[in-house]
């Protein structure tokens, strides 16, 4: 027998606040399917009060109260059944993050956990890859958000390990990334991947979303290192003017999109890796994971 449930997510980043729909399909004997049903990102960028003055502004405050309006009322007209709000490296960083959470949750009736880094990697290493995964082969997942970027390795279908570093693209558009930062960065890929031969990026996020569509490329298909190198070169050519009418970026895109494409770059550089894939999966779609295996275990 069928039966179809739509669950909810809510990514509450640095640079973005998301709510994602998905429909979960349930069949008897059959492998449960999630299908994403819709996708709404609103350009609050938290992390530009937060990594400068540890306080989300008032100004913020009152647009996020206003977006958590709209998705409950999004989230009740498609007659979602759990939901989940998680907000990671900013609202965790701000010093007013906690009396957030509380009016929000006066005002709209969400509830907003404060994740953290550990958290956000776990939960991003329960999206569902195995459609991309070979088991004799290697991967870096690597999701890279405004505040954080999150590291997975996996080897042989398991998930072997994974980290979250404060090195995001809102933090470093402000100089807010120190060379240590960079350092650990690279010694940490490199001393879990050294004993690895041909390893494969994942990447995941709205900019390295934006940059497989705009590719041309058929998914499924990875984006090389020699591409990624032309394109942050072509990205550092242009002025923010430029990007926005010749590449025809976002606003809110084609600033960071530069310190983006400077992680994954750096990431394959150090991972030895000459190829990236793009599944275009993230937070988002591990919270839906999480909700419907928390559904299984309350069963």
């Amino acid at each position: 027998m069928l039966t179809i449930e739509k669950y909810g997510a809510i990514d509450i980043g640095s640079n973005a606040v998301r709510l994602l729909i998905s429909s979960v399909h349930q069949e008897d004997g059959m492998t449960t399917r999630f299908k994403k049903t819709s996708l709404v990102r609103v350009p609050i960028r938290l992390g530009e009060d937060v990594f400068k003055s540890k306080r989300v502004s008032q100004e913020n405050i009152t647009r996020m109260i206003d977006a958590m309006q709209a998705y409950q009322l999004l989230m009740k007209t498609h007659k979602v059944v759990r939901y989940k709000a998680c907000a990671t490296s900013a609202m965790r960083e701000a010093e007013n993050g906690e009396e957030i959470v509380q009016l929000i949750k006066e005002k709209t009736g969400i509830q907003i956990h404060i994740i953290d880094g550990k958290d956000e990697a776990a939960i991003i290493a329960m999206t569902d890859l195995h459609q991309l995964i070979n088991t004799d082969a290697t991967y870096l997942y690597v999701d890279v958000g405004g505040g954080s970027t999150e590291f997975t390795l996996y080897h042989n279908g398991n998930n072997i390990t994974s980290r979250s570093f404060k090195l995001g693209t809102v933090r470093l558009l402000n100089n807010l990334v120190s060379e240590q930062v960079w350092k650990d960065v690279e010694y940490w890929i490199k001393e879990n991947t050294e004993n690895y031969n041909r390893i494969a990026l994942i990447g995941s996020g709205g900019n390295i979303n934006n940059i497989f569509k705009n590719s041309g490329k058929s998914m499924g298909k990875p984006l090389s290192f020699l591409y990624l190198s032309s394109y942050y070169k072509l990205l550092n050519s242009l002025t923010y003017e430029e990007r926005i009418w010749q590449l025809n970026l976002n606003q809110d895109r084609a600033d960071v999109i530069v310190p983006a494409v400077r992680i994954y770059l750096s990431a394959m550089k150090w991972s030895s890796a000459r190829e990236i894939h793009v599944p275009k999966i993230g937070l988002s779609d591990g919270i839906i994971k999480s909700l419907y295996n928390e559904k299984l275990n309350n069963r």
